[in-house]
């Protein structure tokens, strides 16, 4: 039983640093500045269902994909994947628009959108490559039997019903964090990814050495 939780909660640290809807706010508190309420609340439940969507899809079958299709060992993921984490990471600590993310001419593009919630707010805002790596990686790191994946899907849940509340209220975080609080939080994400992606990358090194003997 400790073993499920401690796994249940690396799942759910894991995809809910690399989502950060702490981050994520900000950008959708600029995007639907000029909306109605009944307008940001749409954007808020559309793009986190599809987000989640997404993501449980990438958790289900991210790791056939790679194997059928692309023949890619799990191992060079986790190197690729973790260089990419801490890449974002960096990003993260330092305050930085997240280049795996979204650009800020994407953002500057977005705002002439009607509709932002599949983009840039669904993907690749929450759902960006690193999000979509984080997730095969962490369903593989469970063994990919039936109730490591289930908790890895509670944890994708878990995650967007905590994003879907911040985004709902995000003019009233806005007002009680603001700016200096979204950073500092985002800053707090950023050293677990840091760490999170240092993992992944000693686990894959070491799989791959020991493929070679």
């Amino acid at each position: 039983m400790i073993s499920d939780f401690t796994f249940f909660v690396y799942a759910f640290t894991s995809i809910f640093a690399i989502v950060n809807p702490f981050s994520g706010v900000m950008a959708f508190v600029s995007l639907t500045a000029r909306m109605t309420v009944a307008d940001k609340l749409y954007v808020a439940k559309r793009s986190v269902v599809i987000a989640c969507i997404i993501a449980i899809i990438f958790s289900i079958a991210g790791e056939y994909l790679l194997n059928a299709l692309f023949k890619i060992s799990v191992d060079h993921l986790r190197v690729a994947g973790g260089i990419l984490l801490f890449m974002v990471a960096m990003d993260m600590l330092f305050a930085r628009t997240t280049r795996e993310s979204i650009t800020d001419e994407e953002i500057t593009d977005a705002e002439k959108r009607e509709d932002v919630s599949i983009f840039p707010m669904a993907m690749p805002m929450l759902t960006g490559p690193g999000a979509i790596t984080t997730t095969i990686l962490v369903t593989q790191a469970g063994g990919g039997d039936p109730f490591s994946r289930l908790e890895v899907i509670s944890a994708i849940l878990l995650t967007f019903i905590i994003t879907y509340v911040i985004f709902r209220f995000s003019d009233t975080y806005n007002r009680v964090v603001g700016l200096t609080g979204m950073m500092v939080m985002t800053r707090l994400m950023g050293l677990f990814l840091a760490a999170i992606a240092v993992d992944f990358i000693a686990l894959g090194i070491k799989g791959i050495y020991i493929s070679l003997f």
